[in-house]
């Protein structure tokens, strides 16, 4: 007999052998309909799989958070084999889990089209209703390379693959892949799917090899789930930010430079709003602000450890014969501005901050809008404090984070704490003084947070921080990094209070991380109806004709007294047209001017996406608007 630990620290007893899918049955038939899959001590394992020892079981249904890329998964095989059902010569590659979905690489010479995708659909639903089982099948690594000898890509995935037994995955009608699973217990659990695109890509990211088509799909729990994510991506389409870029005029790309973006004018008002707000955040919480040089010679990168792990991302140039990088990070130029004159400990900590122009090599494939860029400004700072200052400095630095998320609408943060890689430097006694003062730190703030053990940089351990949008997409945008190696590196030292040099602790710290892609994100967010404080052009004064055009300049003059930015709409159009046009250009605010409104010296306020309007004075409005703009107010009613 075998003692079972189950989630709520009950025991079961059940005989050696006894499958999960049996433990289930026994715990409860609702519970058996909505297994998919179980945990025992910490593994994910099939419901197929037996007990044979004192344990630990989890069983795992659609409302436990793997479920998902377990049902995922499972759907890919459907997929997989729903494509080799249409086109017999198919060769499968490899089939991941991604965010909100799944994809499959193939290599088949026939190309597959969008319009192919109801033709899968239709063989998946078939497969799906069949509610085939999924079997596992286990035999050793050599009897795994003799079975598929033939096949080069799963020969290569066995041979990548760890462990000295190697696992398949048969369901249906004879369809078997190799796997390492797990997988739900038949395909009628795979939930609702739709297949979303397909696109070239190249086996193991190298183009000498032969183009693969990727053919990705998404599965969710319900249809309804489905259809909610669905809608989600419509509204996505709508708020893309290349597309607004451009209706809005703020910003172009041209083939002169791919992957540089082109700021335009309205788009420089978006930037330097966010400019003067960064800089006044960092200034009341004691950052100085430093510039460094955008090309430094290569001596300097190999000082910094970037000519080692990161020389296929950077940029080279010549200068008198001397070779020169473009930089892509600022950190080595902060450690030269520490290291111009000594220091004391009583000067720490030292916060300094830099609005760093950096350029990284991006493939051509992966660049998006503004998103992934070649060249992108980077909001670093860097704090040089003693190891005891740590943990009160990260307090500090998570305030400013949530501060600055907070005046652009984002409330929904989710935090990561990285730890210890296998590949490190520095003793285990620092990496422990390090990642236990990030972990006080978030509890002080009293912070949840995941822990993502052995993902750390090799020099220090991290804390992330994700932010969600309005259609609840994921961003992550700040990091914070305890670094030991880079000060070392470049011999930075200050004198403690025994009088002895000592090597200070290093942070690095971004929030925004690069404007050029946070900008994007907020372009987004707000499906380009910037608020107040951030929108280039804040008030338009329409007046009805040509009567009211002394008086509708008149409030333009105080408008742009009062430090809004606006203007006036001369033109002979219509006044419903020029209503529409400044809709069309998401204005946050219209100033319909006429007799009336001259006589009483008022405005009639049109607010973007609010049917009403308002007649108010024009000191009310302009009181009114100012705080607004002083307070980052979302909201636009008078």
């Amino acid at each position: 007999m075998a003692q079972v630990k189950l989630p709520d620290g009950s025991t079961k007893e059940v005989a050696n052998g006894t499958t999960v899918e049996e433990l289930a049955r026994q715990i409860g038939a609702g519970l058996a309909r909505a297994a998919i899959a179980a945990r025992i001590d910490e593994q994910l394992v099939d419901l197929s799989v037996p007990i044979t020892a004192d344990v630990s079981v989890q069983i795992i249904t659609s409302k436990d958070k793997e479920s998902l890329e377990i049902m995922r998964h499972s759907c890919a095989h459907v997929m997989a084999e729903a494509i080799c059902s249409i086109w017999p010569e198919t060769k499968l590659v490899y089939g991941p889990t991604v965010e909100d979905g799944f994809y499959y690489d193939v290599d088949l010479d026939e190309a597959i089209r969008p319009v192919d995708f109801e033709l899968i659909e239709k063989k998946m639903t078939e497969i799906v209703k069949a509610d085939s089982s999924f079997v596992r099948k286990e035999i050793s690594r050599e009897e795994a390379l003799s079975k598929l000898s033939g096949d080069k890509y799963k020969t290569d995935n066995i041979n990548r693959a760890e462990g000295d037994v190697i696992s398949f995955y048969s369901h249906g009608d004879g369809f078997e892949d190799l796997c390492r699973g797990p997988h739900v217990p038949s395909t009628g659990k795979v939930g609702s799917f739709k297949i979303m695109s397909v696109a070239g890509a190249y086996w193991h990211g190298d183009p000498t090899q032969k183009m693969l088509q990727r053919v990705y799909g998404t599965s969710w729990s319900t249809k309804k789930e489905l259809d909610e994510y669905l809608q989600i991506l419509e509204e996505a389409k709508k708020r893309d930010h290349r597309v607004l870029g451009k209706q809005l005029d703020l910003f172009s790309f041209n083939e002169a430079g791919p992957g540089f973006a082109f700021m335009h004018s309205g788009g420089m008002i978006i930037w330097n709003s966010i400019v003067d707000f960064w800089r006044s955040v960092h200034n009341r919480y004691g950052y100085g602000e430093i510039k460094t040089p955008i090309i430094l010679n290569e001596e300097l990168w190999h000082k910094s450890g970037h000519w080692d792990n990161y020389k296929e991302n950077m940029y080279f140039s010549e200068i008198d014969g001397v070779g020169y990088a473009i930089k892509p990070m600022n950190c080595p130029g902060g450690c030269l501005v520490y290291k111009f004159r000594q220091h004391s400990y009583r000067e720490f900590p030292i916060r300094v901050a830099e609005l760093g122009l950096v350029h990284r090599h991006e493939a051509s494939g992966v660049m998006h809008g503004l998103f992934r860029v070649r060249q992108f400004t980077q909001d670093d700072a860097h704090i040089f404090c003693t190891p005891e200052q740590i943990e009160s400095e990260i307090v500090g630095v998570i305030e400013l984070t949530f501060e600055i998320y907070r005046a652009f609408g984002f409330e929904d943060f989710h935090i990561e704490l990285s730890t210890k890689p296998e590949k490190h430097i520095g003793s285990d006694e620092m990496w422990d003084t390090a990642t236990n003062a990030l972990k006080g730190a978030l509890k002080r703030k009293e912070i949840d947070y995941q822990i993502n053990e052995g993902d750390g940089a090799f020099y220090g351990p991290k804390i992330d921080f994700h932010i969600k949008d309005c259609l609840k997409r994921s961003w992550q945008l700040g990091t914070i990094q305890l670094d030991f190696s880079m000060p070392e590196r470049f011999g930075l030292v200050y004198t403690d209070k025994d009088n002895t040099e000592k090597t200070p602790v290093m942070i690095h710290r971004a929030v925004l991380g690069s404007f050029e892609r946070f900008i994007g994100i907020i372009i987004e967010h707000y499906g380009g109806s910037m608020p107040l404080w951030l929108a280039p052009e804040q008030v338009r004064v329409l007046p009805i004709s040509e009567k009211s055009s002394e008086y509708a300049e008149v409030v333009e003059n105080r408008l742009k007294d009062a430090g809004l930015r606006c203007s006036v709409d001369l033109s002979n159009e219509k006044i419903g047209a020029k209503i529409a046009k400044a809709h069309g250009e998401k204005l946050p605010y219209m100033l319909v001017i006429g007799p009336k409104e001259a006589e009483t010296n008022a405005v009639n306020v049109r607010i973007r996406g609010v049917q009403e309007n308002k007649t108010v004075g024009i000191d009310e409005f302009l009181e009114s608007a100012k705080c607004k703009v002083v307070d980052k107010e979302i909201d636009l009613s008078i």
